[in-house]
């Protein structure tokens, strides 16, 4: 499986509706989702983790 992140690398979430804001950090590549690779990412500032596809995520600073 190729991925654009790898695990334990910093992203960002695309900007858009309901995005959450802050750095996030690669906890583990997950299985594809729906063709795409997604993540599970933890926020800098939260106590949770989530799940993201690639899509939704950007390099820090990359537009």
């Amino acid at each position: 499986m190729n991925t654009k992140f790898d695990a334990d690398g910093l992203v960002e979430f695309v900007a858009g509706f309901r995005s959450p804001q802050g750095r996030f950090r690669i906890v583990r590549i997950m299985p594809d989702d729906k063709g795409e690779p997604s993540y599970r990412v933890k926020g800098e500032h939260e106590a949770f983790e989530r799940i993201a596809r690639e899509s939704e995520l950007r390099r820090p600073g990359e537009i």
